[in-house]
């Protein structure tokens, strides 16, 4: 991947709908490289999908809760007990399990607190655990989708 390539995924990480021709335009690059660099990242899997970013409060997913997971059970039939069942729950946008004192952390988005509730129970019901803590946020500082390409020196983004 070249200075080129990484323009291009910055590009289309903030903005996935730009045409092949908007992308060319800013890198500078003719239409039809610009084509084949892009089929080239997405054959290489740099590029996983393109997506529309919704705006929670519009489709009522305004409350995000981190939940933090502690389990007494680390057997491989359990991993991936607990791994399908989470794989289930809709609300879940993020699962990583951790080192250190949580074995998972969570970021479960729902419409309310007690819609939160209804999640927790739904979630303790299926797989045992042995402590579920549940941190709401309150507000949002920071949010992007994009990640941190390296851009070489004497790159111009």
């Amino acid at each position: 991947m070249d200075a080129v390539d990484r323009k291009i995924l910055n590009l289309l990480q903030t903005d996935a709908s730009l045409t092949v021709k908007q992308i060319a335009e800013q890198i500078p690059l003719s239409v039809t490289p610009c084509w084949k660099r892009i089929q080239k990242l997405e054959d290489k899997h740099f590029i996983r999908a393109r997506v529309a970013l919704l705006d929670p409060k519009m489709v009522n997913a305004s409350v995000t809760v981190f939940v933090a997971i502690k389990t007494d059970q680390h057997t491989g039939e359990w991993i991936e007990r607990f791994d399908r069942e989470v794989a289930k729950l809709p609300e879940v946008m993020e699962v990583y399990r951790m080192s250190g004192e949580v074995d998972y952390l969570l970021r479960v988005v729902t419409s309310s607190i007690e819609a939160y509730d209804q999640f927790y129970k739904k979630l303790i019901g299926r797989i045992e655990l042995s402590n579920v803590t549940s941190s709401f946020a309150m507000e949002q500082i920071k949010y992007t989708t994009a990640l941190p390409i390296n851009i070489e020196p004497g790159d111009r983004r």
